[in-house]
Order: structure tokens, then sequence, then C-alpha cells
């Protein structure tokens, strides 16, 4: 039997205090088994992509768009609570909440066995551009992408909206590199490529139309001793300005579609 929402006044209640948790502690999602999603267009996403919705917050204000996500929600019977503007103010990691939130349940999207095109993140911090490198990723309809340590946590809510929910549809896990390499090892034929600054091969110079993986690491730190040891080839991208490097996620952005390019126009 569907139940009308529970209201909730108070930012001091036991469900905002534990939203407010899941919002800043990664350790917490991990371990609880979920993450949280703030907007129409993320909720959208998740029950479009048949996401497990465990809670779902919206403020009288929500658009008409959104208000009808929420009463949808008893469909799948998750727990509907409508708040006090400024008790959403409290949970929401953004400066203008658009009204609604939800806690979603955590699950590894399926990876094929057989891998052709996937990326490996190495210790890219930042979670803005870690979200816009997912983004990408899913865009160019990589096979998975790869989190290794050190790398911000792709279920993050920063990492989530810049991502605009690629990792709502796009293979994304996190692992060790004891793991990873065991991953890239299984792959027969798979070539290893890693992004770093210097005199290397091109990337334009470069075939990228064989099985691979590439690497894309920290723009400060260059990439990280165990990120160079799994490499097979080091690639470049050409800076005639003179420039030190290149944003992360501009430059996984480029090399991706490099690959794209290739694959899609093999000559010339």
């Amino acid at each position: 039997m569907n139940q009308s929402p529970e209201i909730i006044t108070s930012r001091k209640n036991t469900r905002i205090q534990q939203i407010k948790k899941l919002l800043s502690s990664a350790s917490l999602r991990h371990s609880e088994g979920v993450f949280i999603i703030e907007g129409v267009r993320l909720v959208e996403e998740a029950f479009a992509s048949k996401w497990v919705i465990q809670e779902i917050y919206v403020t009288d204000s929500l658009n008409s768009r959104g208000q009808k996500l929420f009463e949808n929600a008893t469909s799948i019977n998750c727990a509907r609570y409508r708040v006090a503007d400024e008790v959403m103010a409290e949970i929401s990691d953004t400066e203008t909440p658009q009204g609604i939130i939800a806690v979603v349940e955590q699950r590894s999207l399926p990876i094929q066995e057989k891998l052709d095109f996937i990326l490996i993140l190495d210790a890219i911090r930042d979670p803005g551009n870690v979200g816009t490198i997912l983004r990408t990723a899913s865009a160019a309809g990589m096979n998975a992408v790869l989190i290794a340590p050190e790398t911000a946590d792709p279920f993050s809510p920063k990492v989530l909206r810049a991502g605009m929910g690629a990792q709502l549809k796009l293979p994304v896990r996190q692992y060790s590199w004891e793991e990873l390499t065991s991953i890239i090892h299984n792959q027969a034929g798979m070539r290893i490529f890693i992004a770093d600054t210097g005199e290397k091969n091109s990337l334009w110079e470069t075939d990228f139309r064989q099985s691979m993986a590439l690497i894309v690491s920290n723009e400060a730190n260059g990439p990280s001793p165990a990120a160079r040891q799994l490499a097979d080839e080091v690639i470049t991208i050409p800076m005639p300005g003179g420039s030190e490097s290149l944003n992360a996620a501009i430059a996984a952005s480029l090399l991706i579609y490099e690959v794209v390019r290739q694959r899609c126009n093999p000559i010339g």
C-alpha cells in the first residue's frame, strides 16, 4: 500500500543528519552501500536506468517535472519525504538547491568479458575533473572506467554532478593496483598507453585501433610509479605553446576522442 510522504521540518531530524554524514563521508557511503544524487535530471536518470532508490526528499517549491518523479516513486516502494526549504538547504551540496535529493543503492554495472577500450584514472583527486572525464568516457562509448587508488570517489556528490550521471550508465569500478594489473593481464593482446609530458610518441602518431587501456594521471604530479610500471607505451599531447601540462579532464578528452577519430575514420 502506498503511504503519504512523511513531512520533515527540523534540520535536526535523524534522517537529515544521516544524509549530511553520507554527503561528506566516502567511507560511510561505501559501508552503507549507497550514494546521494541531487537534481531533477540525475533522479530521472536513476529512474530510467533502473537503479534502486531507497529514499527521496523533495520541497513543495520543486518544479512540476520533479513533483511527477516524486509521485512516481510510489511505484518503486521507496521512502518519500517532503521537507522544508531550509531543511533541503541543510542537505544540499549545491548553492541553489533544485529541491530534490535521493538516496540510491550502490551496485556494480556489468563489465563485458572482452574489453576493447577502457580508461584508468590514476590519482586524479579533483572531483570536477573526475566527473568531466567520466562524462566524456560515457559519450565516447568506452567499455569501462577503472578507478585507481587516490582518485576522487566517483560516486561523491560533486563527481556525480560533474559527470551528469555518467556513472549511472557506464561501468565505473574502484580497484587496487594489484587488481588492475590482474584485470589488464587477463585481457589477451591489450596494450596499455599512459599519457605524460615530454618528447614521447604524439597521440597523432600512435595507432589506437587495437584493444587498449588508457591511463590518465594527476596533472600536477604526473603518473604514479604503479601506473608507469603497468604501461606499455608513453604518449604525449603536443603543446607548442610551451605549457608544462594540460588540465587532466581536457587531456583525457583529447586522448579519448583521438581514439574515437581513428576508429571511426581509420584512413587518414
